[in-house]
């Protein structure tokens, strides 16, 4: 194996604050080499994204950096900021996790481009810049290049943004690429695009790519090598064949255990890692996840243990622990070619064996509750939602004062669909589709503009009533939101919040006993109800919502992602909590995600939506087992899977280009302008698709399983 082209020994760092010294990142080393990807993972503060800001040197100044980070032999850390814009850029690449964020809006992506390519050649001709960010877009699968080198950042798609500033990383051929969660704020869809993306580029520049991601599918899928942090440091490191399937730290075992698989079927609850990560402020000195263990013994709480080679007495005084010691051992080539030597930070590492230790799993699967509505088919159950038909137009305005109607956006377009009682019904679908605009204007009861179309509500169509009336049905449906601290009121108490629509629906009495109730039901502590939001973590915030959301004993619960901002351990806490409520108080889920993992284990049924209108419908173990429209395959074709083995053998359909625009609603497939069956059929087969609008039908009488393809 060649030289590493990068090599980190010891850093640390940490910042001030008004508690103390936060010690951020607590002795991290590995090896970077050509061509190979090291994927860094772990919960949010575990110290992911400072570690890879140190080393593109783009942490403020109050920060304090110790050790070594080594470019191609060059130390790095005691660099000038002015010494540091020579490597960022041309040697070090970065890929932001919000593409907004990193590119001038006031700036076309022309400039930009050319701007990174003259900083490091100042003989580059403006002709030859615009060439070659040209061929760059070009590369990263940007449509009309010529063109869309003029066009703004707000002119394009989440996904063509990040294509965007993974071709600003790419620019100067770096030799070594940071993507720090290039793929969490995207679809199915466009992550599969950028990580494609990337691993052209890679192959292009022979690159060392460090992956920083939550998500162990896409860790699967694209590393060779993987360290699992916690709280600042590396607890587990080792190939990702040894991380997926031979794990020997508690924290790797429990965070590969929180995950939600779309190819397994959903059988058991989750098992998800109780507690929080620790605040690493004047932290002991002992295991460091100790409090969160579940085989922790005195002698965690005595030390905190080195990251040793499995098979080394973890308990030994001294051993590798110092920094330059340490990289020497985990940084020799093993049989695999891993530039890792299997490494555990944890006394017990030799005692675990197939992720269970004297024969018992570390985390048993929690016990299911009995389904209050088991035994009942889906045909003999109330309706307590019948949407039929529901069209929400938005008006294309222009003109000086943005008055002149010129057109629609369809953002809903023909949607119908019931929810029974104690089923899940989860809307999939693109960003763009139209998701959660529907749940928007179901959640207003059919009293927003330019809507059509029926809301039935426990039998009563709630679009021909009064303003009164509506709002005393809207007690029986609630809704939970995608940022649980931007849905609280930071300024109330939880309390207050919780009780907030007791008092406004008239239930004043008794109100402290339904809180405290509420607060149990969803696993919270009632001696903490009169904290404010701010003291809970994101986990804790999201079941204060649901227990608002609670309050009014609803039949039906509106959940627009709410997830999606969680760690996966966390995330795997309160997917439990949602499906034990269902199960004993019988409650209705209209559920939107983007995740199709958590969709297979939290619901019964799903829509799949694209562009406004359903493509495809049914049972979700029918859909995913044998999904029949090509948009429905292709996403779930993109779904990353938290095993090595079955990423590198999936055959992936990745989708080419964006939604089409909403404000045309003319006959014919929308699909088509994307569609792969689309591609392969002859100039007649095509037609059909160009000039007829597919219907959302079964391909077998009274099977329940529809699909808009004219074609399956």
């Amino acid at each position: 194996m060649s030289q590493p082209i990068l090599s980190v020994r010891n850093l640390n760092v940490s910042f001030p604050s008004e508690a103390g010294r936060v010690d951020a990142v607590r002795g991290v080393n590995f090896d970077l080499y050509p061509g190979k990807t090291l994927a860094i993972v772990g919960e949010s503060g575990s110290g992911k994204s400072v570690t890879s800001l140190a080393i593109m040197g783009l942490l403020p100044g109050y920060a304090s950096i110790t050790g070594s980070v080594k470019f191609d032999g060059n130390e790095l850390i005691s660099l000038t900021d002015q010494e540091m814009a020579a490597y960022r850029g041309k040697s070090l690449g970065m890929i932001f996790q919000d593409p907004l964020s990193a590119l001038t809006p006031v700036f076309d992506i022309g400039t930009q481009i050319t701007e990174a390519l003259k900083a490091h050649d100042s003989k580059l001709s403006g002709k030859a810049a615009l060439a070659r960010s040209i061929e760059l877009l070009d590369l990263v699968g940007i449509p009309n290049p010529e063109r869309r080198v003029k066009a703004f950042p707000h002119e394009f798609s989440g996904g063509m943004r990040q294509r965007v500033v993974i071709a600003l990383a790419i620019a100067n051929n770096p030799r070594v690429l940071i993507a720090d969660e290039p793929t969490t704020a995207l679809d199915v869809t466009i992550q599969a695009q950028i990580l494609e993306v990337i691993a052209k580029a890679q192959e292009e520049t022979g690159a060392g790519v460090v992956m920083i991601t939550h998500d162990m599918g896409v860790v699967a899928g694209t590393a060779d090598d993987v360290a699992v942090m916690y709280a600042g440091k590396p607890v587990e490191t080792g190939s990702v064949d040894e991380i997926f399937y031979k794990p020997h730290m508690p924290y790797t075992i429990g965070l590969l255990g929180s995950i939600p698989r779309a190819d397994r079927k959903r059988e058991d609850p989750l098992v998800p890692i109780h507690g929080n990560p620790p605040t690493v402020i004047n932290f002991p000195d002992m295991c460091p996840f100790v409090e969160r263990c579940p085989i922790a013994i005195d002698a965690c709480r005595a030390k905190e243990p080195p990251l040793l080679p499995l098979g080394k007495d973890t308990r030994l005084e001294g051993g590798a622990e110092s920094g330059a010691e340490l990289a020497s051992v985990s940084s020799k080539e093993s049989e695999d070619d891993s530039v890792f030597i299997h490494s555990a930070a944890c006394v017990r590492a030799a005692e675990i064996v197939d992720k269970k230790i004297d024969g018992k799993d570390l985390y048993p699967v929690p016990e299911r509750s009995v389904d209050s509505m088991a035994g009942v088919p889906r045909e003999e159950r109330e309706v307590v939602l019948d949407v039929h038909d529901l069209v929400k137009t938005f008006p294309l305005l222009k003109g000086a004062l943005m008055k002149r109607r010129v057109g629609s956006v369809y953002a809903v377009n023909g949607v119908s669909f019931d929810l029974r009682k104690g089923e899940t019904l989860a809307i999939v679908g693109e960003s763009g589709s139209g998701k959660s605009t529907a749940l928007l204007e179901i959640m207003d009861l059919g009293a927003g503009k330019n809507l059509s179309g029926t809301i039935v509500l426990n039998g009563v169509d709630v679009t021909s009533l009064g303003s009164r009336e509506r709002r005393h049905k809207r007690r029986n449906i609630q809704m939970v939101f995608q940022d649980p601290m931007g849905a609280l009121d930071p300024r109330m108490t939880v309390k207050d919040i919780i009780a907030e629509p007791l008092t406004a629906f008239g239930n004043e009495k008794n109100v402290l006993e339904r809180v405290r109730e509420l607060m149990d039901i969803v696993g919270l502590k009632p001696e903490q109800m009169d904290r404010f939001p701010g003291a809970f973590s994101g986990g804790q915030r999201q079941r204060i919502g649901l227990a608002r959301a609670l309050a009014t004993n609803p039949e039906i619960i509106v959940l627009d992602e709410p997830v999606s901002a969680l760690d996966v351990s966390i995330q795997a806490d309160v997917i439990n909590l949602l499906d034990e409520l269902k199960l004993k108080l019988g409650l209705s889920y209209l559920f939107v995600a983007h995740d199709l993992s958590v969709i297979h284990h939290i619901a019964d049924r799903v829509a799949v939506m694209y562009l406004g209108k359903f493509v495809e419908t049914g049972s979700v173990e029918e859909v995913f087992s044998n999904p029949q429209h090509p948009y429905t395959q292709a996403l779930l074709s993109a779904v990353p899977i938290p095993d090595p083995e079955v990423e590198r053998t999936r055959q992936r359909t990745i989708l080419k280009g964006d939604l089409p625009s909403p404000t045309e609603n003319k006959p014919g497939c929308a699909f088509r302008t994307r569609c792969p069956l689309y591609q392969m059929l002859d100039a007649g087969q095509r037609t059909r698709c160009d000039e007829q609008t597919p219907e959302l039908v079964a391909t077998e009488a009274g099977v329940d399983h529809m699909n808009a393809c004219h074609y399956r």
